[in-house]
């Protein structure tokens, strides 16, 4: 895995898109050298130049990215490949040609465009190909065994065997006494340890006991890793994969005497900075739109134009929170909103499915209630009752709310306890490794959402 911005990544990936990133600037430097001939070294130094194929490349891998080329779901499959790379190149043509018409100099001529586009794509898609071979080649993957039972288990389990990128061959299981994951063969018990992993010729162990049933073989662990068997704790290796923190599967002391959950001053002060700078501009820039959105809220259906609701903060307190309103007055605004909720006006569904509905919380922001980026602040009613059945709930409460955040640009929209839970797993992954980073990428990942239109009801 390579850890960037306190996120980790598979390395597989990082390669992929490290390479199809200059297989792109080569494919639309290679099309200009072919168009031109002798004349490429001109064009290349006055006409189109470095800057010109620098922004193509750019566009092409962030439409690579926003068609979710990278996502595990898609990374691998062909079918989804193929449609997908064509809506890029299409997507491409549209955006540079928008690019083009309002500057003109960074402009190539129609036929290197055309021949890059056909280069690009056609390398682009040989080499996704390539890259799924050499994927699933048995000899370029580490053997892992696991080591553990329960619920911890099963998830490492469901997300090795979900995420093929990541070059971990699961061979099986240690025997603890315990269930052993569906589906997985076992590798002998912990008296004879070292004889079951030999035989599957395992490289790395993962141990992820919840309860120690019987004594933990240390020294025999200590031994093996000394001897060249890699020995990783499962929580770690799970918040590496997932980008989250397993609640329901995790001791206290895990994330007590584990590094995180103490951000710096000056982290807190560049924090607080961002979200108010963010909020200031946005405000400035967006007051015309602010108010055509207020009357037209007020045109659409009786009633206010903004929607003020109790939420919980930082430190549990409460503080009034600001939206503008997307249901009619009479509607109740603690039940869950549903994707064909009759409740929502028809001003309200285009808020909704846009987000600017949360506009007004720019204020909220300027004020001190929230931050730009924090965890997603409910009603103090809804936080009592998940502090309730949700280990660790109250956890959230030890920084600012925000408006976006590492569990709303995984985990969208929450209607069930589960969801909750699947949500406060990302939050407190986002406390416990909060940085400047984390938060540019947390942006960066909502710009995506807001332009997809992803996850709104």
């Amino acid at each position: 895995m390579v850890r960037v911005f306190g996120v980790s990544f598979a390395r597989r990936t990082v390669a992929l898109v490290l390479t199809e990133g200059l297989l792109v600037l080569v494919a639309f430097w290679l099309a200009i050298v072919l168009w031109f001939g002798r004349d490429a070294d001109l064009a290349l130094a006055y006409d189109h130049g470095l800057p010109a194929i620098l922004l193509g490349t750019l566009v092409c891998m962030l439409c690579m990215y926003y068609y979710d080329l990278y996502e595990s779901e898609i990374l691998l499959n062909g079918r989804e490949v193929v449609t997908r790379l064509v809506q890029v190149l299409g997507t491409v043509c549209i955006v540079l040609a928008l690019v083009y018409f309002v500057y003109p100099p960074v402009q190539v001529g129609r036929g290197p465009f055309v021949l890059w586009i056909g280069l690009g794509g056609g390398g682009l898609l040989a080499w996704r190909r390539l890259f799924a071979v050499v994927n699933r080649a048995a000899g370029w993957k580490e053997r892992v065994a696991l080591l553990g039972e329960g619920l911890l288990a099963r998830e490492l389990v469901r997300e090795l065997q979900r995420r093929p990128e990541l070059g971990l061959n699961l061979v099986g299981c240690v025997d603890v006494g315990g269930d052993v994951p569906e589906g997985l063969p076992r590798l002998g018990s912990l008296d004879k340890l070292e004889d079951g992993l030999r035989r599957a010729e395992v490289n790395r162990l993962v141990v992820a006991m919840e309860e120690r049933r019987g004594r933990l073989p240390v020294e025999e662990l200590l031994r093996l890793k000394a001897h060249g068997l890699r020995v990783q704790d499962g929580v770690e290796l799970y918040e590496a994969i997932t980008g989250k923190v397993p609640v329901l599967a995790l001791r206290p002391s895990t994330l007590l005497f584990s590094e995180g959950f103490m951000a710096s001053p000056a982290m807190v002060a560049g924090k607080r900075a961002l979200s108010l700078a963010l909020s200031f501009i946005g405000l400035v820039l967006g007051a015309p739109l602010l108010l055509l959105i207020a009357a037209w809220v007020r045109l659409d259906s009786p009633g206010p134009a903004l929607f003020r609701q109790k939420r919980v903060g930082r430190d549990g307190k409460p503080f009034t929170l600001y939206k503008f309103r997307t249901m009619r007055v009479d509607a109740d605004p603690e039940a869950p909103a549903q994707a064909d909720d009759d409740r929502i006006t028809r001003a309200g569904r285009f808020l909704r499915r846009t987000r600017l509905d949360e506009l007004p919380q720019l204020f909220n922001i300027l004020r001190g209630d929230m931050d730009f980026i924090g965890p997603r602040p409910f009603t103090p009613k809804m936080e009592r009752e998940l502090a309730e059945k949700i280990p660790l709930y109250s956890q959230r409460w030890n920084v600012r709310p925000g408006i976006t955040g590492w569990a709303q640009v995984h985990n969208g929209y929450c209607a069930t306890l589960e969801d909750n839970i699947e949500k406060l797993s990302y939050d407190l992954f986002y406390i416990r490794h909060m940085s400047a980073g984390l938060d540019l990428l947390i942006l960066f990942r909502t710009t995506k959402i807001l332009l997809l239109g992803r996850g709104a009801r």
